[in-house]
């Protein structure tokens, strides 16, 4: 639809710079709004209208706001916003402006929009991925302190109960070096227990959502568990937006390049698009470098959720990308590249499990 009037918005916290273009009388209109008017202004502009605004921190809310009250809004994703390289002048006026030109130039490339229930189940896998950093690193400042007091667990395993009890037994003569101890004993504890509660919710959500298809059938991939399945889930969405070989791109695991002429240069991988969807598979794709010579106990149970297709494409992806790994072993490629380039076929894979399920869902829903 032809869209008479183009608006561009820098949204803030407490305040937004609007500005509208109207290409039927080229009038340039301009208005600082707070937050809750934004719909009555629009909705005075002579229609019919388009509107953008740059993804930030703000969310989605006022996307979802102005679909409700029918007005076409795309958020702009602000790695792909056009900037002059001697433009040194930003200011919100200024940005406002902007992304009305390029909206009216058809330059904007939008990001995905997600429902509120989408954004509440990512808000989720990613309280789950910061719980398990967390405790992460409050095992490391443990450990920390315990090397620099010389006090070495005797014990190849950690974390155990006997772990626990050795962590117990530990004293320092030094009161100011024991309080700061116990407090790390403290804050680990809490870690445990914020993860396990956490761990609940992800089973809980990942059992009962518009994404257990594509959880079930992405957990059938070693290395996938049902946190990192649900994130994964989440994270993406629609798979079917996607090729196989698109899906690398979105998630920034493909090679920078810097080309001209007969030159052609290539870099690290650009990472661009979802860091956390990124970082779950590039955990992951490390799984892949063990042996694997049969599926173990939990990926059978997990097989018995999906249908045979998937069960079989899953199996043909597990030994597929176990043996990329042998290969880059044999070639003694550095381990960081090569995970890397597991990761960007493991995304692959798990675009091929969950396209035939959405595709499968949205033509039974049709």
């Amino acid at each position: 639809m032809f869209e008479r009037t183009s608006v561009g918005l820098d949204v803030h916290a407490r305040s937004i710079a609007a500005c509208a273009l109207d290409s039927t009388t080229g009038e340039i209109i301009r208005q600082t709004l707070a937050p809750d008017d934004v719909t009555a202004w629009l909705e005075r502009l002579p229609g019919p209208i388009a509107v953008t605004y740059e993804a930030g921190p703000t969310g989605f809310w006022l996307a979802r706001t102005l679909a409700g009250a029918g007005i076409e809004c795309q958020v702009a994703a602000p790695s792909r916003l056009l900037r002059a390289p001697g433009d040194r002048v930003k200011t919100d006026k200024r940005d406002a402006m902007s992304l009305a030109r390029m909206l009216r130039l058809g330059e904007i490339v939008p990001v995905r929009v997600p429902t509120a229930d989408q954004e509440a189940m990512r808000d989720l896998c990613r309280a789950h991925a910061a719980a398990v950093k967390d405790l992460t690193h409050a095992r490391q400042r443990i450990n920390a302190m315990l090397l620099r007091q010389g006090a070495v667990y005797p014990e190849a395993s950690h974390w155990t109960r006997a772990h626990s009890a050795w962590l117990g037994r530990q004293h320092f003569d030094h009161p100011a070096a024991q309080a700061v101890f116990e407090s790390l004993l403290e804050a680990e504890s809490l870690a445990v227990q914020r993860r396990k509660r956490l761990d609940k919710l992800v089973a809980s959500a990942a059992a009962d959502c518009e994404y257990t298809p594509v959880i079930n059938a992405l957990t059938c991939l070693r290395g996938i568990d049902t946190a990192a399945g649900f994130g994964l889930a989440a994270e993406i969405g629609d798979w079917t937006r996607f090729t196989g070989a698109t899906i690398g791109s979105y998630l920034g695991l493909v090679p920078s390049e810097d080309s001209s002429g007969q030159t052609r240069r290539q870099g690290a991988i650009t990472k661009a698009g979802n860091s956390h969807a990124r970082w779950l598979l590039a955990e992951a794709a490390w799984i892949h470098r063990r042996p694997y010579r049969r599926p173990g106990v939990r990926l059978l149970k997990q097989w018995e959720l999906v249908d045979p297709a998937t069960r079989i494409r899953a199996q043909e992806g597990n030994q597929r990308l176990h043996r990329r790994w042998e290969a880059f072993d044999a070639r003694n490629k550095a381990s960081t590249k090569a995970n890397t380039a597991v990761a960007r076929e493991l995304a692959g894979w798990c675009w091929s499990l969950a396209v035939p399920l959405q595709q499968g869902a949205a033509m039974k829903a049709a």
